[in-house]
């Protein structure tokens, strides 16, 4: 074999190989095969293009009546384009807290929403779905906490937190996330907004709601709010403005001119929280606080912190900012739960009853012969009736050595989920607060001043009140009243089932109750 040029690298000056591979010879032409020992050539592989026999006729070919179904002559019949795309979705495990401080870990997709995660709470928990389910963001170290919107992406809110903080999730209800869609004339004062110059005075129901979610018009929101000053512990008083460019502050009284107002703050790169400890960190001067954290914070030093007089005035300019930053993605959000059902809206929806429901009649049976009760006053009073009998079986109770004995009208309340145990008014008041300011969410609980007395907690115009519930004893019977005997009721439960039929001396009914819930 001859020795390669010097300076030549072999194989230079060949041909270059087909795509097959293979030895070849000079010039492309195929090597000769070696010949067997027997010096005969080998015989020639046959040929496999013959053609058919001639005794075999050929079928003529159909034309396809589909071609746009048949695929390229190119491509393989399964090409890749048409098959599903296979999307591996990385997941995570995320902790979530309950009320009792009781936590559950779920493994979900990276880029599941808070929506979607209240709603596999829901179900492994077997919860009724009344769309007020929330999912809560809480930093321990700040003392701050907010309602997570339900398009977000809770992998996203935890990418923001420091690892050295133990912050939470928690999941609970929130009954005044939405209720600003419900009835906007309560969240918004006349004395705290200004409409645009081409509206009329007088704005209505819906009104209100167009002009916030309208792209060329929004209301301004203004009023005097607490700020504390950058890098100092002191607060002051300024007069704010917001528009839709952000928010600002007159440096002169409650002027509104361009060259009297500095800007304070923008919230697309920012997230809105409310103080939940109230004087205690910040040092505010009223417990009615909240601020502005950026997504990528440094610490406390970047936060924003205002402070407003009363809470009719924070939940009008939280509600505001609110509508300001998402505009109709909240509205969607609202709208979501509804949109299955057709020609309903979320204003207006009354629970269908079952044909089975609409045939039931109120039947008598205490005499001879059962009869159908057709007057409605006696079909009611006999409900009551029933009712009351229902309660006073559940309340027999056998004891470890199975003699009947009656329970006490003291204790049977206690496992209703409105009633809690031993809280104080501070903590009665937090709990309320946590599942929002609307007409009617309450609580009972028992009274720190009086053991023997119990308080019903009740909010009502953006405002917590207390109700002291008194128990009378008449002819050795003990009774429970709100109104100085005038109305009296055997137990509490019955008290609090009357008063969510009636007002009564209550400023309105009672319509959510708040409740401890454990994952």
């Amino acid at each position: 074999m001859a020795a390669p040029l010097p300076g030549v690298p072999p194989g230079a000056g060949r041909a270059a190989e087909p795509a097959g591979g293979g030895p070849r010879g000079a010039a492309g032409s195929p090597c000769p095969l070696p010949r067997p020992p027997g010096g005969d050539p080998p015989p020639s592989p046959p040929d496999r293009r013959k053609k058919k026999d001639d005794s075999i006729l050929e079928i003529p070919s159909i034309p396809n009546p589909f071609p746009e179904l048949c695929c390229s002559p190119f491509t393989s019949v399964l090409s890749a384009s048409l098959l599903p795309k296979a999307t591996s979705r990385k997941k995570q495990v995320i902790k979530v807290y309950s009320e009792d401080d009781t936590s559950r870990a779920l493994e979900v997709p990276s880029d599941i929403t808070a929506r979607d995660v209240c709603q596999l709470l829901i179900l492994k928990n077997h919860y009724i779905d009344d769309h007020s389910w929330t999912l809560f963001e809480q930093l321990s170290h700040t003392g701050l906490g907010r309602a997570i919107e339900d398009h977000e992406l809770v992998m996203e809110v935890q990418s923001n937190w420091v690892m050295e903080e133990e912050n939470k999730l928690y999941f609970r209800k929130n009954y005044a996330k939405y209720e600003f869609f419900k009835n906007p004339l309560s969240f918004f004062p006349d004395h705290m907004i200004s409409f645009p110059s081409e509206t009329n005075a007088a704005v209505s129901h819906s009104g209100i709601l167009q002009l916030f979610l309208s792209s060329s018009t929004y209301p301004e929101i203004h009023g005097y709010l607490h700020a504390k000053e950058q890098g100092k512990k002191s607060w002051k008083k300024l007069y704010f403005l917001l528009r839709r460019s952000g928010l600002y502050f007159s440096t002169k009284g409650t002027s509104k001119e361009p060259r009297h107002l500095q800007f304070f703050c923008e919230f697309s790169n920012s997230d809105m929280y409310m103080s939940l400890t109230g004087k205690k960190i910040s040092g505010a001067p009223t417990n009615y606080g909240f601020c502005f954290k950026p997504n990528k914070s440094g610490g406390t030093r970047d936060l924003k912190q205002l402070c407003a007089d009363d809470e009719q005035s924070r939940t009008c300019w939280m509600t505001a900012i609110r509508l300001l930053k998402y505009g109709m993605q909240l509205y969607q959000n609202y709208m979501q739960p509804y949109q299955g059902r057709s020609g309903c809206s979320p204003l207006n929806i009354t629970p269908m009853r079952s044909i089975s429901e609409n045939s039931l009649v109120a039947m008598d049976f205490s005499g001879h012969r059962s009869r159908i009760i057709e007057n409605p006053t006696e079909a009611l009073s006999v409900a009551v009736e029933e009712g009351l009998a229902w309660r006073r079986r559940g309340c027999l109770r056998l004891n470890s050595h199975g003699s009947p004995i009656a329970m006490s009208n003291m204790a049977i309340h206690r496992s209703q989920s409105w009633f809690h145990h031993k809280i104080s008014r501070e903590e009665a008041q937090r709990l309320i607060l946590q599942h929002g300011l609307v007409d009617g969410v309450f609580l009972v609980r028992d009274s720190q001043s009086n053991p023997k007395t119990f308080v019903l907690s009740l909010s009502h115009g953006l405002k917590i009140k207390h109700f002291q519930i008194v128990p009378l004893e008449d002819d050795g019977k003990l009774f429970y009243t709100l109104d100085d005997g005038h109305t009296r009721f055997t137990d509490l439960i019955q008290l609090v089932e009357f008063y969510q039929l009636n007002k009564g001396v209550l400023p309105c009914k009672l319509k959510h109750y708040c409740a401890r819930i454990a994952l």
